[in-house]
């Protein structure tokens, strides 16, 4: 169902990103996909998420602490960061979202020192908010990165045990 995202890629992203429901949700920011798609640092994972061979969605996962924008700031180590998409406007409501998502907790936690993922949904994303929340998300805090006004959620890993370790500090 995930596959890596490639060079390939870059125009169904683009028509992706144009979508309204998209739009939306992510604002404004310019992926520069025709360079990402490039590169392949250790701190990411770019993904195609596909239902019978059909491209429907995106899904990134990075290492926060090793990113090379500092997008979230001096965070500690332990976290991944995770942006979802469903990029097919006939996919929407239909589970894929719970699915993938799923896959990248799956992902995440099997590197045993991540001890926690955060997301960083619009704060008018009021469905994204119910999506994460349902999955176990805990909102932290509403924080701006960039232009944007984000709420900022983590979910831990379960059985695990943090001390107030918090992503509310870099920035």
């Amino acid at each position: 169902m995930l596959r890596p995202a490639t060079p390939a890629d870059q125009g169904l992203l683009e028509r992706w990103h144009r979508q309204p429901h998209l739009r939306a949700a992510l604002g404004d920011d310019d992926w520069h996909w025709a360079a990402e798609l490039r590169r392949q640092p250790a701190w990411r994972e770019q993904l195609i998420a596909e239902v019978d061979d059909r491209p429907i969605g995106f899904l990134q996962i990075i290492d926060p602490t090793h990113e090379d924008s500092h997008y979230w700031g001096c965070i500690d180590e332990g976290y991944r960061a995770v942006d979802l998409w469903i990029g097919e406007p006939d996919a929407l409501g239909r589970g894929y979202g719970t699915q993938i998502m799923n896959l990248a907790i799956e992902r995440s936690f099997a590197d045993p020192s991540v001890t926690a993922i955060l997301v960083d949904p619009m704060d008018s994303n009021v469905r994204a908010h119910r999506f994460y929340e349902r999955l176990g998300f805990e909102y932290l805090v509403c924080r701006r990165f960039g232009d944007d006004s984000c709420f900022v959620y983590r979910l831990r890993r379960p059985g695990s045990w943090s001390r107030s370790r918090s992503a509310t500090a870099p920035g």
